[in-house]
């Protein structure tokens, strides 16, 4: 089947002039690529990009700033994944600060979070919440039970992204030159097609639900191909057998009942407007700021470090002069080379640093 669909996709490019740029939004799509040799097969003239798709990786350094912040207040235990411990703030990190005596935990799930809260009851126990539309209903769901059981010690700091918004402001700003999407399949669990509407309509670029194996990502990106060959533009799903087209209504429905959308900032990209997710007024108290709320400057980017151009699809990482050299999985720099979905990170595992 491989064979068969590699073989259309060589077809296909013969039929389109000049190079075809594909962005694979989603970072798990990035490392799958690489595990499964997905670039090795495609033709000359068809080129894989990397999009902001990791949630990681666009967590601002301000807001990791501040979430360390709160942990150095008294009577404050800290939760989070752990992938977001080694993402370097301003000047240090979560994994520094525990280091240095705060309480950081690892946890699972923010219902791992709630149980702290529930047995340190004189503590403010505070969920860092972070990730896209696949883990915000799971946290508003438990905003819900703490509500239900009157855990009034538990918190969320909540820097949740979008991922619709993200792509409006790539496409808006005239830096990225792709051709077509591949669409996230987690998150199109959630959000279904219909959000995705506007690329095809606003800006006639083809996009793809695909799945995470070989010929789930190489299925959809022959689909891309015969859409841009055929010069039609649709939002297509070929991850039927999990993605619906109308999404999980019961999943939106929770993250909206808990949370409003509001302007968000994404490191290396900055400010995108209604791409976050807020607590809506009548939970804003299960937000630390209403209780803590540290002034917090805003944090630099490193020098020489290409983050943001590499969340934004202009550079891939080996062009960047720090990747391999001053910034490496054991020493990270920049927020692409901490999680294992960051596009840095996936490069360097995978023996990028000659493909660049």
């Amino acid at each position: 089947m491989i064979n068969k669909t590699v073989n259309k996709i060589r077809e296909l490019k013969n039929a389109i002039s000049g190079p075809v740029r594909l962005m694979e939004v989603c970072g798990t799509h990035t490392v799958a690529i690489f595990r499964h040799g997905v670039r090795d097969l495609l033709p000359e003239g068809v080129k894989l990009l990397s999009g902001p798709g990791c949630p990681v990786c666009v967590t601002s350094i301000k807001d990791v700033d501040t979430i360390i912040a709160i942990s150095k207040e008294k009577d404050v235990i800290i939760t989070t994944f752990g992938d977001m411990m080694r993402v370097p703030g301003d000047r240090k990190s979560l994994s520094t600060a525990k280091s240095e005596g705060s309480d950081i935990r690892i946890v699972y799930s923010p219902l791992d979070a709630l149980k702290i809260a529930k047995g340190n009851r004189e503590k403010k126990v505070v969920f860092f919440a972070t990730g896209f539309e696949t883990t915000s209903p799971l946290v508003a769901g438990t905003v819900s039970e703490a509500e239900k059981t009157a855990i009034d010690n538990f918190y969320i700091y909540p820097v949740h992204k979008t991922v619709p918004p993200a792509l409006k402001a790539l496409l808006d700003s005239g830096d990225v030159r792709v051709d077509g999407f591949i669409l996230p399949g987690h998150v199109s669990t959630i959000i279904g097609k219909a959000p995705y509407d506007f690329i095809a309509a606003d800006y006639h670029k083809p996009s793809v639900i695909t799945g995470f194996d070989a010929p789930d990502i190489l299925t959809g990106i022959m689909m891309l191909l015969e859409q841009i060959a055929n010069g039609r533009a649709l939002v297509e799903n070929q991850y039927i057998k999990v993605v619906k087209d109308e999404g999980n209504p019961r999943a939106v429905s929770v993250m909206n009942e808990y949370f409003d959308p509001s302007d968000a900032d994404w490191r290396g990209i900055g400010i995108i407007p209604e791409s976050g997710l807020q607590l809506r007024e009548r939970y804003r108290h299960r937000d630390i700021r209403s209780a803590v709320n540290p002034d917090i400057p805003e944090g630099r980017e490193p020098k020489a470090c290409s983050c943001g151009e590499i969340l934004k699809g202009i550079k891939i990482p080996p062009e960047c002069a720090l990747f391999g050299k001053g910034c490496t999985p054991e020493m990270p720099v920049g927020a692409c080379m901490v999680s294992s979905e960051g596009s840095c990170a996936a490069y360097y595992k995978y023996g990028a640093i000659r493909q660049g």
